[in-house]
């Protein structure tokens, strides 16, 4: 009997044993061990990421030339004033634009910097004498009398950062210096909108994160026919030789590139990087057949059909799979023998003079025509050497419009000065870096905000260091990019966006964020039941008749004491 109750009672101590054993460390270890490693997210950072409150500043220096002001104007010119202005684009978008203007009297240099014939010549001596900082502008107020602008022509907005603005009857009018302003700041500020940052191209680079009103189709049209901003692009220029047999083409691509297309890309290099490739297609032809038309005695291309000219095209240029970058492609179409000329017609039934066109963020193509190079008695196949002066400008046009300069024509009594060889004026970049450093800020906080949305909702993601540390770094870049837009520094926020919009999208692609995306709990269950179900209705069977012996005991001796 008394070996009995030393079996059962060592059974017991045994079975509490297990038990302690189970709970205190076998279920922390394995808790330990099959839980979700999540590294450290700054949430309250991002979360006020999400209300977006941009602050653009820029300089602006307005330069009185002689014969502008009387002697007693020139001594209550202020030195600086700021113009400020405020846009709630919705209820988690914010813009805040302002431009501190510094009010001066011209230097002897600039004077005769101003004397030069021609207002070209003159924009260039005053680049000459000092350069402006990106983002700047300097705006030169010239006499009524001055013969540096044709009588028509209020503003002149050269290929720098300065602009000439012709002074009125009305400023002249306004004997105080106050009154000649209030005239003169409404002025600046139609120039500005030219040369600096405007709200319509600001919301436009916004297109990603708010909506547009119906009624504003400038920034719709221009928002959708862009590339979106990218680290780099790719470049790929096309020959499309439908017959061979016809033709036999030379173009000088290389030497084209270098002489046309490079110094824009050059000067381009702040936004992005490009490459540059080129291809010649034997026996591509285009998707549509262009109709004859008797009156022109050429085949015409109806822009209703330009849509489907692409997709067949398409398939025949490759891609490069090695580049995950945005692609531009330009394609030379020469026609062949039998169906030249063909000539483009818009929507109006009016011939395209370029005999071009583009699709909104993907290229361009053009037709060029050879049957006016044949000979009397032509040969087959004709030696055909491509105009490629011709060709890049259509092409360099396409491009500027495809990375985001604006077309739209300047206000009435403004002359705009021509790009020239670089193809991009510095104020042009300068609004192209305003555009871009705001889109890369606005894309950086979606994609951060939605990726610290999916971790919060779905809790067994894997968070691992790296995918911490790059959207730390994402949420630093833009904190730094919107201080930099704030402080008018355009270069760094540009760089500084650039960074962000690289790291929240390296963290958000993550390969490692999938690997426990599809796992439910369903199948954790089916899992782990097999596993520690054999091992835990012993113990728990051992536990309960334990229990039901300490009650019973209790119960005796409760009996006994009555």
């Amino acid at each position: 009997m008394a070996t009995t109750e030393v079996e059962r009672r060592r059974g017991q101590l045994a079975a509490l044993s297990i038990a302690v054993v189970v709970i205190i460390v076998g279920v922390p270890l394995w808790w330990r061990t099959t839980e979700t490693y999540r590294a450290w997210l700054p949430f309250s950072q991002i979360t006020d990421l999400s209300k977006l409150q941009l602050h653009l500043s820029a300089d602006v220096e307005v330069v009185f030339a002689r014969g502008t002001l009387t002697p007693e104007q020139q001594k209550r010119v202020p030195l600086t004033q700021t113009q400020d202005e405020e846009h709630a684009v919705d209820e988690n978008t914010v813009l805040r634009y302002t431009h501190e203007i510094k009010y001066r009297t011209a230097t002897i240099m600039e004077e005769d910097a101003l004397s030069k014939p021609t207002a070209a010549e003159a924009d260039l001596s005053l680049h000459m004498l000092s350069e402006s900082p990106c983002g700047s502008s300097v705006v030169y107020v010239i006499p009524e009398v001055s013969s540096l602008l044709p009588e028509n022509v209020k503003v002149y907005i050269g290929q720098r950062r300065t602009a000439m603005l012709r002074m009125d009857a009305e400023m002249r009018a306004g004997k105080t210096v106050e009154q000649l302003l209030a005239v003169l700041k409404p002025q600046i500020k139609q120039v500005l909108q030219v040369m600096s940052f405007s709200h319509t191209d600001i919301t436009a680079a916004l297109s990603d994160r708010v909506r547009f009103n119906p009624g504003d189709q400038e920034s719709m049209t221009h928002s959708m026919r862009a590339f979106t901003s990218s680290p780099g692009y790719e470049i790929t220029f096309s020959l499309l030789n439908p017959d061979p047999k016809s033709h036999r083409l030379h173009w000088d691509i290389e030497g084209a590139v270098q002489t046309y297309i490079q110094p824009f890309l050059t000067k381009l290099s702040p936004v992005a990087n490009f490459s540059v490739d080129s291809q010649m297609l034997h026996y591509a032809m285009l998707g549509v057949n262009p109709r004859y038309n008797n009156e022109r005695g050429a085949y015409i291309l109806h822009a209703d059909s330009l849509a489907h000219v692409i997709n067949p095209v398409e398939a025949r240029l490759g891609s490069n799979a090695a580049s995950s970058n945005p692609v531009l492609n330009f394609l030379l179409y020469v026609p062949n023998a039998q169906h030249s000329p063909i000539y483009i017609q818009d929507h109006k039934k009016m011939e395209v003079p370029s005999n071009a066109f583009h699709s909104p963020r993907w290229g361009g193509i053009m037709v060029y025509n050879v049957k006016n190079l044949y000979g009397p008695e032509p040969e087959f196949p004709v030696d055909i050497d491509i105009n490629m002066a011709e060709v890049m400008g259509v092409f360099l046009t396409q491009l500027r419009l495809l990375v985001g300069m604006q077309s739209s024509p300047p206000p009435p009594g403004f002359s705009v000065a021509p790009c020239g060889s670089v193809g991009l004026a510095d104020w042009e970049l300068d609004r192209l870096m305003w555009s871009r450093s705001v889109e890369n800020i606005a894309t950086a906080t979606t994609t951060i905000t939605s990726l610290a949305q999916l971790l919060d909702q779905i809790g067994n993601i894997v968070i691992n260091d790296n995918i911490a540390q790059q959207v730390s770094s994402a949420v630093t870049s833009v904190q730094l990019a919107v201080a930099e837009l704030e402080a008018g520094n355009l270069g760094f926020a540009l760089q500084y966006s650039k960074e962000a919009i690289l790291a929240s999208e390296k963290a958000f692609f993550d390969p490692s964020l999938l690997h426990l995306l599809y796992f439910p709990d369903d199948q954790k269950f089916a899992i782990y039941i097999p596993l520690f179900l054999p091992m835990c209705v012993p113990i728990l069977l051992s536990l309960l008749k334990i229990a039901s012996e300490v009650r019973q005991r209790y119960r005796e001796k409760q009996a006994k004491k009555d």
